[in-house]
């Protein structure tokens, strides 16, 4: 079990200190935050009453804990993917052969609980102190059990951190049936049975570990979901009062087969059958019309302001694939609720408010459109409101004590003349020193109390060196592995 709340007053000091007032960060050099019980206290200079204990962080900047809406949960396979394309030619899709044979596990039970506490690991590494998890499906059997969700219950536990946890299910998948043929197959029963079973976790999990395991529905991606699916999901969310994340315009492919389908845009569809509300978060969406290709006629962006979801902006996850949001300012502009995801490995939210900084600005050509504030806004205050809480996203008085100091003391940080401007220019995940989540500091000094790194990364590249000799079976013609997975030059290994 994690520690627990540190006793007393702390007060907790640093060269600058992100506080809170009228509805916006400010910046506090010198600043003081003092906590107590999990809550904030004070944000200011000056605090008066008396404390228990004095942390001064130095030079460094203290702030509200990151939110991750699509948080990364097990071992990831971006490297897989980076330059071994197409998709359908190198696994990424089921070919029908191995749908035919009837789709398995390719890990093991206690793998998959394994995993969510190895990610978990990341993420606080990283300043995030709230996460909703995400994984791949395309190594499952067909959705997310009950018993690995557990385990992340678990995990989160144990590391004390904040996350909203619901096994993803869904009503069919895609597979390759001939080269380049991308089809798909549905299973109605299947994927309402999993709704069934995201439903009970909700009620059995929802406000354990003293209120930091939080439960949502997750239903995988819209182009593999039903209308009845996603219809009573929308009542299950109504009904539990819950958040819901769908993957959502995020690739041609995915907009083009929803049209196919539904005779309607993606978000037309969402909008239809009443699945858009306020507790909908929407990884992606790069991809809508008049952008990126699409030359649908809907008001695609209108239909989501309107309908009060919020996007959970990926930025480094779809840079990689070659997409970009186009742009920031834009969703900014109509009024939708952005909040911040990392959706890959590293889960480094710095890196991504960088990324996203970066391709905001290429998209308008234009480097006034979107600032750094903008940016840090989505990974904190964007984030919270995405779920409904303004007891997060903040240093102010009553909200969670959630805190990340970031050190500005390394040498690669650059000269600091604000500090949101200069970790948007030359931080890292790796700046992050120590995290405090709803009062117990979970990580100090770059530790985290009982968790060996190195033991952790040599446990997962034996995990993923399991993953990877089980690719033949499920790649379309079944090459070797070495014809799947290319090395960026040629290999010239020693003589015998």
């Amino acid at each position: 079990m994690t520690a627990g709340k540190e006793p007393g007053r702390i007060l907790m000091t640093a060269d600058w200190v992100v506080g809170h007032e009228n509805g916006q960060h400010v910046l506090l050099p010198r600043g003081e935050v003092v906590f107590e019980d999990g809550a904030i206290l004070f944000a200011g200079h000056g605090f008066e009453g008396e404390v228990a204990r004095r942390i001064d962080c130095g030079r460094a900047l203290i702030g509200p804990g990151f939110i991750d809406l699509d948080a990364l949960s097990d071992l990831d396979t971006t490297v897989l993917g980076l330059d071994n394309q197409p998709a359908w030619k190198k696994g990424r899709i089921w070919p029908q052969s191995y749908m035919e044979k009837g789709p398995r596990e390719m890990y093991a039970p206690e793998d998959l609980r394994w995993q969510k506490h190895y990610a978990f690991t990341r993420l606080i590494r990283n300043g995030i102190t709230t996460a909703l998890p995400i994984a791949s499906l395309f190594y499952r059997e067909w959705g997310e059990t009950w018993d690995e969700f557990a385990g992340a219950a678990e995990a989160a536990e144990s590391l004390g951190l904040r996350v909203y946890l619901g096994p993803a299910y869904r009503s069919g998948n895609t597979y390759v049936a001939e080269a380049g043929s991308i089809a798909f197959h549905f299973d109605e029963e299947r994927g309402l049975a999993g709704l069934a079973d995201a439903v009970r976790f909700c009620e059995h999990f929802e406000g354990r570990a003293g209120g930091l395991i939080r439960t949502m529905l997750a239903p995988d991606r819209i182009e593999t979901c039903t209308g009845a699916l996603l219809s009573r999901t929308a009542q299950a969310v109504r009904d539990l009062d819950v958040p819901v994340r769908l993957h959502c315009c995020q690739s041609a492919f995915e907009y083009d087969s929803v049209v196919r389908m539904h005779g309607k845009s993606p978000p037309e569809w969402l909008r239809d059958i009443g699945f858009l509300s306020p507790r909908a978060i929407l990884p992606h969406l790069t991809f809508l019309s008049g952008l990126n290709g699409i030359e649908y006629e809907a008001p695609d962006l209108d239909i989501l302001a309107e309908g009060g979801a919020a996007l959970a902006h990926c930025p480094l996850v779809m840079a990689r694939s070659g997409a970009v949001l186009k742009s920031f300012a834009r969703y900014r502009d109509a009024g939708m609720t952005i909040g911040m995801g990392t959706d890959t490995h590293p889960p480094d939210m710095i890196l991504n408010m960088q990324l996203g900084l970066i391709t905001a600005r290429m998209a308008d050509s234009n480097p006034q459109a979107v600032s750094a504030a903008d940016m840090y806004d989505a990974a904190t205050l964007g984030g919270a409101k995405a779920l409904g809480r303004s007891d997060l996203g903040r240093l102010a008085p009553g909200a969670r004590a959630d805190i990340t100091v970031i050190s500005l003391d390394d040498p690669a940080i650059g000269q600091v003349i604000d500090p949101i401007q200069t970790i948007l220019l030359n931080g890292s995940g790796r700046d992050v020193r120590t995290v405090v989540i709803d009062g117990r500091i979970v990580m100090q000094g770059g530790v985290i109390p009982g968790v060996d790194h190195d033991a952790l990364r040599v446990g997962a590249q034996n995990r993923f060196d399991g993953l990877l000799a089980q690719y033949p079976d499920r790649t379309f013609g079944h090459p070797p592995v070495e014809e799947i997975f290319a090395p960026a030059y040629p290999l010239r290994k020693a003589p015998a």
